[in-house]
């Protein structure tokens, strides 16, 4: 097995306080500080997408990192302060560029079209992901992997970055230096540098089941997450309300409406995963729960879809039957619908109805 041996050192400046420090703590002196890192790690060859390089701080993981992958390794600089984050991805097309943003979990319209210093946390770290995984030819490294990050939304960007990549929607592939272990069975990598022990592991991991718990609330619960839906029309006055859950906590709002003038007939008026937990299916297996619950009640129940990302799940999805396609969107009059009904001239829209299946996804409740 190969062996690689990596040597830094930087210099020492001598100085009344660094002879202090020598005193106090017997640290010896010298012209220069020198650390070494050994590892035997074997030909990566061409059959793995995603890797991880893993340690604690100062166990040579970004040492190691530059000296496998070089001029992949990626580096960061600042975004613009005035222009918004899609249109600092280049000069490619606007399907293009959306659906890398989707493809890592940054998947709210409404965000799209802020600037980079506004974002949260959460969704600064999705576009710098989306930024690193355009800029890379074949291989991405990503240094300093989810450090800046809740460990909740470290967890499901690890996912997203990593079903992305092995679904073909990231033509690279992957890999992530972090000082983080709790990343490495939610990415699922094809091989673990670990650097606390020098040790290199060849195996890909489960990521866990994201298990939602999904009930009826109160319509109140639209205000969490109603600036991250990408229509702006009130939540209809006789819509029932549905929020899903992962670990305790809010992650997804469902909402659906009667049919008027069509018995027993139902719409998903609203559909949304909060920001942090995009990109895994959080938003289609609530859908897909509260689609269940309308289903076991003996109702029929459609959802219109302008997101390029869920038209694309329902077409695969054999759950999902497609039944209207407009691509100029629905009538602009919308007197014949209910109060704060938004109609979608101008944007293509695909209809679909939920035709049902045998096994459940979650743990849901209804009435």
């Amino acid at each position: 097995m190969p062996s690689i041996e990596v040597e830094v050192s930087c210099p020492v400046y001598d100085s009344f306080r660094v002879q202090q420090i020598s005193g106090i703590f017997d640290v010896p002196i010298e012209e220069r500080v020198r650390e070494r890192f050994h590892v035997d790690m074997p030909e990566l060859g061409d059959d793995w997408r995603v890797g991880l390089i893993v340690g604690p701080s100062g166990s040579g993981k970004s040492t190691m990192a530059k000296r496998i992958f070089g001029d992949h390794v990626w580096r960061g600089r600042p975004w613009p302060d005035d222009r918004a984050v899609v249109d600092c991805l280049g000069e490619r097309p606007i399907k293009e560029i959306t659906g890398l943003f989707t493809a890592v979990g940054f998947s709210s319209p409404p965000s799209w079209i802020k600037p980079y210093e506004v974002l949260s946390g959460g969704e600064r770290f999705r576009c710098d992901l989306a930024r690193a995984l355009v800029e890379s030819d074949n291989c991405c490294v990503f240094d300093e992997f989810t450090s800046v990050v809740d460990r909740n939304v470290a967890k499901i960007g690890s996912a997203a970055v990593a079903r992305a990549v092995r679904g073909g929607r990231v033509n690279c592939r992957f890999v992530a230096v972090t000082c983080h272990y709790d990343v490495a069975e939610w990415l699922e990598p094809d091989w673990t540098l670990d650097m606390a022990t020098s040790t290199f592991h060849r195996r890909c991991l489960r990521r866990p089941e994201i298990e939602l718990e999904i009930f009826r609330c109160r319509r109140n619960a639209w205000r969490m997450f109603a600036r991250y839906h990408y229509l702006t029309g009130a939540l209809g006055r006789g819509a029932r309300c549905y929020m899903a859950l992962w670990r305790g906590v809010p992650v997804a709002f469902c909402a659906t409406l009667a049919l008027i003038g069509r018995r027993d007939r139902w719409r998903i008026s609203r559909l949304v995963t909060l920001p942090d937990y995009q990109g895994v299916g959080i938003g289609t297996g609530t859908a897909r729960a509260v689609a269940e619950l309308h289903l076991a009640q003996g109702h029929r129940l459609n959802i219109t879809a302008g997101h390029p990302a869920l038209i694309a799940h329902c077409r695969h999805s054999p759950l999902w039957r497609t039944v209207n396609v407009k691509k100029l969107g629905a009538p602009r009059d919308s007197r014949r619908f209910a109060r704060g009904y938004r109609g979608s001239p101008g944007r293509t829209v695909v209809s679909f109805e939920f035709v049902g299946s045998q096994s459940p996804v979650s743990r849901a409740s209804g009435d």
